[in-house]
């Protein structure tokens, strides 16, 4: 075997089709692309596009949905605010609020407010004041002789004027309609 006799096996490598050489060679003018439009052009891509085929985020079934209105806590079990108070965090004989257990570093973020929960053991008498709070939370607080104060009031759909909007009145207008009927 001599240098000037190394070759591929035969079919291992195939030669790329030049384009755009003129018509008798099959691949002149368009080159192979078909007629203008997006996909005649260079660097584009129809994205999600499967030949004809049912695209995947069509044939996956879709399912629920967010609610961009819902409210969003931050939750924090008795456990870690025991925890917290143990070891010198927090001062129990002070009113404990959203924004205190924020600087000690037990919450991160606020967001719609600090909602408490039952998970864990509370031994100390504290004044808290939070968002919201569960009942077995509420009752381990009471029980330790402190107070829980709940601050969170839902949105009552005000106008700009401070009236209830339009869908509130039309409904008020209907009650005192029907109330008028039957009276």
């Amino acid at each position: 075997m001599k240098l000037n006799e190394i070759h591929n096996n035969p079919g291992a490598h195939k030669r790329k089709d030049k384009v755009g050489r003129g018509s008798s060679s099959g691949l002149g003018k368009t080159s192979g692309r078909g007629v203008k439009g997006a996909k005649a052009r260079t660097g584009t891509k129809v994205y999600g596009f499967e030949g004809g085929q049912m695209p995947l985020h069509m044939r996956v079934p879709k399912r629920g949905f967010k609610n961009i209105f819902a409210n969003d806590f931050v939750e924090l079990n008795l456990g870690r605010l025991q925890k917290a108070i143990d070891d010198k965090k927090i001062d129990a004989g002070q009113k404990i609020t959203g924004e205190t257990l924020r600087k000690a570093n037990i919450v991160h973020k606020n967001r719609d407010g600090v909602r408490l929960l039952g998970s864990g053991e509370l031994t100390a008498k504290i004044n808290i004041e939070v968002a919201g709070s569960s009942v077995s939370a509420r009752a381990a607080i009471e029980k330790a002789g402190g107070t829980l104060t709940a601050t969170f009031k839902k949105a009552n759909y005000m106008n700009k004027k401070g009236e209830p909007g339009k869908r509130k009145q039309r409904r008020a207008k209907a009650i005192e309609k029907r109330a008028a009927r039957k009276g």
